[in-house]
This record gives structure tokens, sequence and C-alpha cells, in this order.
């Protein structure tokens, strides 16, 4: 991938700066925060919420775990030379463990793409191996206080009589399914998480992730909302895949860093906080509304024939009382995700 540009580089820090205020968190001053999954999506929006942080004199020093630091700061010169910004290089399974002290972690290192799904066994590996040396670090470095950043998958399939999936649901995916490794993968993560408090006092929350939207989400992988932007920017029509029935909510990204280092300091110990949308929206509606904010006029085709109403949906969308309680909010509305989302990418492709 190339090198971001400065105007793609001011799309991130300007989202960041709109948000970054809406919370508290000077909590994170002077604080010594490691963090896993830091070079992905997520990744890019924290590192952007830590550099606004540090740039506003609440120091925040973090270390990344990475497989290729030099390949992600190649692609990101923002956070190149950065004071408060340091790596480990390593995989999550067996990096070695740094001889320093940290006080929070944040461990966020899952692979979702489609061929990590394809090898169940190495995915459910991946998480709870690399779960079990993050709570090694845990152990040895000092940390006090860890969010383990799960996801929605944790409850299986949504019953269809929910239109919002509960923070305190005690829904879960079916073990006997393959298909379930994330998921399966993800419940044990929390429950290591668990019984390292118990074990030793270290306090940990989880923070049960859904759908989210925003630069840095790939126009040409999995993301159905990816897909569209992709569609409405460059193609002929915007292609859904399927009927366009099942359920999805997305979250902004900068709205997602910020809710999830105010957790990190601010949330309940022990308890877990449903982080998405809560604006749910079908897939075909959500083609719909990217073809009316950045194509008007452009053809949405619906590539298999509908129901005029399922009888039973899909539905992803999460109930998100518990993150309301604490001063989280879907600040950033879809348009203008869709908005910024193009500009990004467009700003990308100029020469």
């Amino acid at each position: 991938m190339s090198t971001l540009r400065p105007p793609q580089i001011a799309i991130l820090d300007a989202s960041i700066a709109a948000v970054l205020h809406r919370l508290d968190l000077q909590g994170l001053a002077g604080q010594r925060l490691f963090i896993t999954g830091g070079t992905g999506f997520f990744g890019l929006w924290l590192l952007s919420a830590l550099r606004a942080l540090n740039d506003e004199g609440v120091p925040v020093q973090a270390c990344v775990l990475s497989r290729d630091p030099d390949k992600f700061l190649s692609r990101h010169p923002q956070f190149r030379a950065q004071p408060w910004l340091d790596f480990v290089t390593g995989n999550v399974r067996d990096f070695a463990l740094p001889e320093r002290k940290f006080d929070l972690l944040l461990h966020a290192a899952t692979e979702t793409s489609m061929a990590a799904h394809a090898d169940p066994v190495n995915m459910f590996d991946d998480i709870v191996l690399g779960t079990r040396r993050v709570l090694q670090l845990a152990r040895s470095c000092g940390v006090r206080r860890a969010l383990l950043v799960s996801s929605g998958a944790v409850y299986g399939a949504q019953p269809p009589h929910l239109t919002h999936q509960p923070d305190d649901s005690q829904a879960a995916c079916n073990p006997l399914l393959p298909s379930s490794a994330y998921g399966e993968g993800k419940r044990v993560m929390e429950l290591m998480g668990a019984m390292l408090q118990r074990e030793t006092g270290i306090e940990f929350l989880v923070a049960r992730c859904f759908a989210f939207c925003g630069p840095g989400l790939p126009l040409d992988a999995h993301f159905a909302i990816g897909n569209f932007i992709r569609d409405a920017l460059y193609g002929e029509q915007i292609n859904v895949q399927g009927d366009g029935s099942p359920m999805r909510s997305y979250l902004y990204g900068a709205d997602l860093a910020v809710w999830l280092l105010y957790m990190l300091v601010n949330g309940r110990a022990g308890e877990s906080y449903n982080v998405g949308s809560d604006e749910g929206l079908s897939i075909k509606e959500l083609a719909l509304r990217v073809r009316d904010v950045l194509a008007p006029g452009k053809r949405v085709a619906v590539l298999q024939n509908a129901e005029a109403e399922p009888s039973v949906r899909n539905r992803y969308v999460p109930g998100i009382t518990r993150a309301r309680a604490l001063g989280c909010a879907p600040w950033t509305s879809l348009d203008e995700s869709l908005v910024l989302s193009a500009r990004y990418w467009q700003d990308g492709a100029r020469t």
C-alpha cells in the first residue's frame, strides 16, 4: 500500500479533533500503555487519538506490538519519530516480553480477514495463545488494568425478536460449528481475563465490538460498507451481493478510538461493553444511503432476489446501554462517515 498523503492525514486528525473532547481522557496522563493490534484499522485510529492527546499536553507513552513496524511507519509517516511511541516486533503468540513496566494494556490483536476465517483452527489458536502471551506480559510488566477487545460474535446469531443485542445477553455462538472459531476464541479470551483478575488482582474489562466504518477500512475486502463506497466512487453501479436484508450498524473510527481509550481508564472492572452504533439499517438501505450521499443517481443492484419482508432477518446490531451510561455515543453521523471515507480514499488516489 502506498504512503498516506498529507490530505489523508489531515482527515484523520480533523476527525479525532471533532470528538476527542467528548469525554475526559485526562486519566491517561502519565500512563504507559501496551497495545496489540495497533497497526490495523483499530490501531490507526487509536494511535491518531494518542498522537492528538500528546500534542495537547496529555502525555501518554505507547508501545505497540507489530510483526512489521517499518511497514506500518512507511504507510503512516505521521507516527515516525514520535517520542511517545515505540514498537516491539513479533507475533502475538510468542513475542519477546519487554523488560520494562506498563500501567495499562489494550489487547486488540486479531486477524479478521476472509483468509483467516477460512482456517478456523489457526484463528482460534491465534486468539487463545495470543491472549495467553499478552496476559503473561500483564503479569510480568506490572500492568494494573487491561481492556480486552472482543466481538459481538461471542453472542452467536442474534435472536430474530431482538432489534438490538443487549450488553447483558447470555446468548452464545454454537460450539458445534467450525465457523464459530472466532466467537468462541473471543469467549475464551474473556474468560482468561476474568481468571487473570481473580488470580492477580489486575483489573480487566471487555469491549465487544460490532461493525465500523471510516478511513483505513479497505474498499476491496469483505466489508460491505467499503465495497459500496468503492462502487459509488469507481463502479458503474453499486452491487449488493446478497438480498440486502441483513441488519447492521456502523460506528466511525474516531468515535471508536475515544470510546476504547475512555473505557480502558474509566470502565467498570469485570464488565463487558458493547461497542458500536445502535442505528440499525439493512444492507440494502446502506447501499441506498451510500448512493444518495456519494453518487446520486447511480444504480443500486441487489444481486439476489429478496422477500418483501424476510421471515427471519439476520441482525448484528448492538444495544449500547452500558456505553451510553459512561457517556459514549455515536457522535459522527453515518452520512458524515461516508463523506470522510470517500474523501480519504480520493485524496490517496490523487497524484
